[in-house]
């Protein structure tokens, strides 16, 4: 398969965005999970705090998508239910899904909608997350109305994901609306995580097509334990649908693509697209946890990048610089 207008080789090699260290802060120790849309006329993203309790989704934006300016805190903990008092990760926007349309937000019944997931306990990732929903009519992104109870869980789905779900990626095609998430089959060190697929016609109720990933792990291979965080668009050039997703396997977490022609049945690019970097560069660790966006003619690959601390580093992930950057098509 032809996916060479879909590697990004030209690493920015500095963070755009990173925890900010301050005590009290929902960044305070990391930022992750990048989402990158454009809205009235600006760059946007969407990205995850941590502070040492759970996770909590900040907002950004930017007019050149290298220097960010954070808005504040979109979703916070303690603003809806028991299950997601801990924090709430938001990881998917409606939006245009074609490649080429630059991430535009869009609206559905009037309103703006988002997804979310949420961990039961305190700390990194503590027990096995549900996934709820928001909207808002707020332009500014900021004030947003939710859903109640999880809208989607691991309580009604198959063995490989009754560990809990991970990062959620939403699309709409011809009045459907496809969910890509990853899940684990178990609480507990040693898990595996795949990518599976749910529908539905109202944002509310899902039906899972399938009892098994759409995206499995590849035995012996760079994508053997983790075939995670999917984001789907539709590559109007090729005329099919991409997925980009994070392995990891016998190397460590670096970025993968799948295709498909239906949405249901996807065929993995046999090696990484986007791997990790040198010892001491920013993403020596982990490049992993894609947000992508065409623009200004180049598609732009935003990564979570994570190596050891070391001095002068605003955040501490216990021992982790965890951080936010970007690659592209074109050289800088």
């Amino acid at each position: 398969m032809d996916i060479s207008h879909l590697i990004t080789p030209y690493k920015y090699g500095r963070p755009v965005l990173t925890g900010s260290g301050r005590a009290g802060s929902y960044d305070r120790l990391a930022v992750d999970c990048p989402t990158v849309f454009s809205h009235n006329g600006r760059f946007y993203m969407m990205h995850v705090g941590f502070d040492g309790v759970g996770y909590q989704t900040g907002l950004a934006v930017s007019d050149d998508l290298v220097h960010w300016e954070k808005r504040g805190v979109m979703l916070r903990r303690g603003t809806n239910r028991a299950w997601d008092r801990v924090g709430m990760a938001a990881t998917t926007v409606l939006m245009d899904k074609d490649l080429y349309g630059g991430n535009r937000l869009r609206k559905w019944h009037g309103r703006y909608w988002l997804m979310y997931h949420s961990y039961p306990g305190e700390g990194y990732e503590a027990g096995s997350a549900e996934v709820g929903l928001a909207w808002t009519e707020d332009e500014n992104l900021m004030d947003w109305r939710f859903a109640g109870e999880p809208v989607f869980s691991w309580r009604d789905g198959a063995a490989w994901e009754k560990g809990g779900l991970y990062k959620t990626d939403l699309t709409e095609r011809d009045g459907r609306f496809y969910l890509f998430y990853n899940a684990k089959e178990k609480d507990s060190e040693g898990w595996t995580e795949q990518t599976g697929l749910a529908v539905s016609e109202d944002l509310l109720h899902w039906t899972r097509p399938f009892d098994h990933p759409v995206l499995p792990v590849t035995p012996g291979v760079w994508d053997s334990v983790f075939a995670s965080d999917p984001q789907v668009f539709f590559d109007s050039k090729a005329g099919r649908w991409v997925m980009f997703y994070y392995g990891l396997g016998n190397l460590s977490a670096c970025e993968g693509l799948a295709v498909s022609e239906d949405l249901l049945h996807w065929e993995k690019f046999p090696a990484p697209i986007l791997t990790i970097g040198a010892k001491n560069t920013l993403d020596a660790t982990y490049a992993h946890k894609p947000g992508v966006i065409w623009a200004d003619g180049a598609l732009y690959h935003f990564y979570c990048a994570c190596r050891p601390h070391r001095a002068g580093d605003l955040a501490d992930n216990g021992g982790e610089f965890r951080c936010v950057t970007v690659a592209r098509t074109r050289p800088w």
